[in-house]
């Protein structure tokens, strides 16, 4: 039946991005004949994602990517409007003064795509504001799923909290690193599995597009989530075919898969001398640590 759903959605996805695609040169001729040196605070930024599986089979792929940097002090974007937290709501969930920059792929034509979403929070210190804390936010396909949560951009461990792949089991942990964005931006995602090691990384590496270069942003974007569902869609495929075990959502087999989640994050969090045991769980406790405080996102019809 979700096999089905998924058919349905891209079709009806197609149809939607294709009328609106015939519309973007009206739209494009708009802003040429009213133009606006207002740029919502965004800045753009394009470079190459990387992916690589080491177990239980080999497979690694790249692929361009183009994101935006929004500054969400200037920006009109607001929890009214949008799927995203607004500058307000992300400085009260990192517990920081300073700006708040959000880094995401925008909608085109219809459709929007993001695995990952990633919010830049910082801390006013002297006049000057400096990274303190990120707020990742991760979307799963096809089903729509989200969970957010804070870590540290200098280098974090997370317990994984959401079924991202059908490929990929619950077990294990995110290793998670992000760079403060200026001339060029990096995000590093390895997955460390109990039984399989450190068996998959994703990489993020992009550079500002300068701005006497810079593209429309309609025609910069067209089509990129598009491409981004393409990419995931095509190597899940090749992940079949190399005979890689399918994983049921834990939702049909192990409904409490978030509360476990949770119970591993603060073992993971416990330890501040970094012991851990082979299966990756810290050795020492201390009761004063707390989780990563994750929130999630139900998927929406027809998934849910």
């Amino acid at each position: 039946m979700e096999l089905l759903f998924l058919l349905g959605s891209i079709i009806w996805n197609t149809v939607i991005s294709l009328a609106l695609s015939l519309l973007l040169p009206f739209r494009l001729l708009l802003r040429w004949l009213l133009p606006s040196d207002d740029d919502g605070g965004l800045t753009l930024y394009e470079g190459v994602v990387w992916h690589e599986r080491r177990r239980p089979v080999h497979h690694s792929f790249q692929y361009n990517v183009r994101y935006a940097l929004i500054d969400l002090d200037c920006s009109p974007l607001s929890s009214s409007s949008s799927n995203h937290f607004s500058a307000d709501e992300a400085r009260q969930i990192a517990e920081t003064s300073g700006p708040v920059s959000l880094l995401t792929i925008p909608p085109s034509v219809g459709y929007e795509q993001n695995p990952l979403s990633l919010y830049y929070c910082y801390e006013l210190e002297d006049s000057t504001a400096s990274l303190k804390k990120c707020i990742a936010e991760v979307t799963n396909t096809p089903w729509g799923e989200r969970v957010t949560f804070v870590f540290d951009p200098s280098s974090d461990v997370v317990a994984k909290a959401l079924h991202v792949s059908p490929f990929m089991d619950m077990q294990g942990s995110w290793k998670m690193k992000a760079t403060a964005p200026g001339r060029d931006l990096s995000v590093v995602i390895s997955v460390q599995h109990p039984d399989l090691g450190e068996h998959f990384c994703a990489v993020l590496r992009a550079q500002r597009v300068s701005s006497s270069n810079a593209p429309d942003q309609m025609f910069f974007f067209w089509l990129m989530p598009h491409k981004v569902a393409v990419w995931i869609y095509w190597h899940a495929l090749k992940l079949w075919w190399k005979s890689v075990s399918f994983v049921q959502h834990p939702r049909y087999s192990y409904p409490a898969y978030r509360e476990e989640a949770v119970s591993l994050d603060k073992k993971l969090n416990c330890c501040k001398a970094g012991v851990y045991g082979t299966s990756g769980v810290c050795l020492r406790e201390d009761k004063d640590v707390v989780g990563h405080q994750f929130s999630w996102t139900d998927a929406k019809w027809p998934w849910s």
